[in-house]
């Protein structure tokens, strides 16, 4: 199913201290298209793609210091 991007809804999550958490887009309520999640510092920790809910694709885990130290394959086939 083609998902045109009028039908996503953008999405962001705060930290219980109003820091960005998650930073995203909703597709009927449901996690679809690239996200990124963050530290509380507001350091990235996790970038990648979800496809209706589900992590597909590659997803990038980052260092402190803003680094890519891992990547890991999600989905089918992972």
């Amino acid at each position: 199913m083609s998902i045109d991007d009028k039908d996503l809804e953008p999405f962001e999550k705060l930290h219980a201290d109003g820091s960005i958490w998650a930073r995203g887009q909703l597709h009927e309520g449901t996690e679809h298209g690239y996200w990124e999640f963050f530290r509380k510092d507001g350091t990235m920790m996790r970038s990648g793609t979800f496809d209706h809910g589900a992590q597909v694709g590659e997803w990038t885990t980052y260092a402190k210091d803003g680094t890519p130290y891992k990547v890991t394959r999600m989905g089918p086939g992972a």
